[in-house]
């Protein structure tokens, strides 16, 4: 007997179906010109963007996060950074969360949102 007989019934029953063309457009964003996934760095219309970055993240690291505010440099809309040294990955479901959350809404304080 193979393994795909053998857990065939569980793969039916707990595989749930979903659309990869989200995850080609995003994957070759920078591939295509006119890419649905293509985001405007420029517009000036658009909400104001808060990049944040652990210091210690070693899956977006901090270089990361500020490459991301120089893209958005050109835009005259509010984007800022806000960096936590001593915090990695998941600086909102960890120990000392609240450090991040008071950060977060004294951002939004000093910009009247």
């Amino acid at each position: 007997m193979s393994l795909m007989t053998l857990f065939s019934p569980t793969i039916e029953r707990w595989t749930i179906p979903s659309p990869g063309k989200p995850l080609f457009e995003a994957a070759s964003a920078n591939l295509s010109r006119h890419s649905p996934a293509k985001v405007d760095t420029r517009n000036a219309a658009r909400g104001p963007l808060l990049v944040t970055a652990g210091g210690k993240d070693h899956t977006v690291p901090t270089a990361i996060s500020r490459s991301t505010l120089k893209q958005y440099r050109r835009s005259s809309a509010v984007t800022d950074l806000e960096e936590f040294p001593n915090r990695g990955h998941s600086l909102t479901i960890d120990n000392g969360w609240t450090e991040v959350a008071d950060a977060v809404l004294a951002w939004l304080k000093d910009h009247s949102l």
